[in-house]
């Protein structure tokens, strides 16, 4: 597994356990850009890139990122154990 795949799968877990409806849209060059998690949480749109370790998003990423955050989404970009625990804790008190 690549290092963003165990990041990918450490989100999901997370998602998961705060019940959140998400997917992964699958890229294939054509339509929008959009990130790696398409989620819904109590009514809110949340969006999630993931990346490697010490990876950062792309120009297009980051167009796409300020876009979201411009009609109101949550936007995350994580890299790390750290940046998980940091949407967990986002989750547990957005979902209390």
């Amino acid at each position: 597994m690549t290092p963003e795949g165990r990041i990918k799968d450490k989100v999901k877990k997370v998602l998961r356990k705060h019940k959140v409806y998400y997917h992964m849209p699958v890229m294939n060059g054509m339509g929008s850009p959009t990130l790696d998690f398409i989620c819904c949480v109590i009514g809110s749109y949340l969006a999630i890139e993931t990346k490697a370790p010490g990876k950062k998003p792309t120009p297009r990423q980051e167009m796409t990122m300020e876009e979201m955050r411009g009609a109101g989404a949550f936007i995350f970009v994580i890299d790390s154990d750290e940046k998980v625990d940091e949407l967990d804790a986002f989750l547990t008190l957005y979902c209390a």
